[in-house]
This record gives structure tokens, C-alpha cells and sequence, in this order.
């Protein structure tokens, strides 16, 4: 069984550990309704990742990318669209939006999107690309551009 309470200093390793896609498959960025897990693992395969990708039917602005860790464990997910979230300490954040895995709170915690890594949020493509960069995906998986990313 995974372990899914992580110290937050092992969660900010995994986070900050270099990863590369774990095949060569290629796969379409979701559609509407879609979603799409890719396998990553890091440069000694000791660990295991996966690269979540999902869209909402109705608005297609409505995208989440998420990177998970020992299987379950949510280690950073983006939130495009949608409502503000309330953090544990009780702060609103709007979307779009970074949830972090923190000790104690699991990926609860949210913060802004840092503009150092996220230059457009306007655009899917462009914040598909800051999120790999964000969690240290240097070998991506091949995901094909689409008509509404």
C-alpha cells in the first residue's frame, strides 16, 4: 500500500526530483469530458509518477494538470477555471490556481499561479508547458497539441 502522508520534506524531493515519461506513447491532450494519465518515473526508477490530465465537457477552459507521487498522493495540481478555493488558513484563491501537497493537509493547500513559471494562463498550451517546468518534468511525455488546447 502507498504511503499517502508524506513528510513535507520527502512531498517538496518528490516534487523537486527530475522526471521523464516513462514510455514512448503518444496521446492526444483531453478532449471534453476526457482524461488521460500518463505514466513518469525519475532518472533512477525508483520512483514513480503520474502525469494527470483532464478536461471538463461543457467549458474547455475548465483543465486540470496534476502530478502524483507514490501512486496517490497529489503532489501539485493546476485548477484552470472554475471557482476560488479556500485554503486551510482560510484565504480565498481565485483560479486559476496551484494546489500543493503540505503536511497535515494533503493537496488542500492553494497558492496563485508564480508568474515565473506560468507566463500565459490564457493559454492551455503555454500553461501545460509552466507545469511541466514547475514539476521538474524534464523528459515529457509526447502529448499531441489539439485543436482547443
Amino acid at each position: 500500500m502507498a504511503d499517502i502522508n508524506l513528510t513535507q520534506a520527502k512531498a517538496d524531493a518528490l516534487i523537486a526530483m527530475e522526471k521523464y515519461s516513462a514510455n514512448e506513447a503518444r496521446n492526444d491532450f483531453p478532449l471534453g469530458g476526457e482524461s488521460v494519465s500518463l505514466p513518469l518515473e525519475s532518472a533512477d526508477r525508483r520512483e514513480q509518477f503520474f502525469l494527470d490530465l483532464s478536461r471538463v465537457r461543457i467549458d474547455l477552459r475548465k483543465v486540470k494538470m496534476q502530478n502524483r507521487g507514490r501512486q496517490v498522493v497529489v503532489l501539485v495540481r493546476l485548477d484552470l477555471g472554475g471557482a476560488p478555493h479556500r485554503k486551510p488558513d482560510d484565504a480565498e484563491i481565485p483560479a486559476p490556481h496551484l494546489h500543493l501537497y503540505r503536511e497535515g493537509y494533503g493537496d488542500k493547500w492553494v497558492i496563485p499561479l508564480p508568474a515565473e513559471h506560468f507566463r500565459d494562463p490564457s493559454d492551455v498550451w503555454i500553461t501545460f508547458e509552466g507545469f511541466f517546468r514547475y514539476c521538474n518534468i524534464t523528459r515529457p511525455p509526447h502529448v499531441e497539441r489539439g485543436l482547443f488546447t
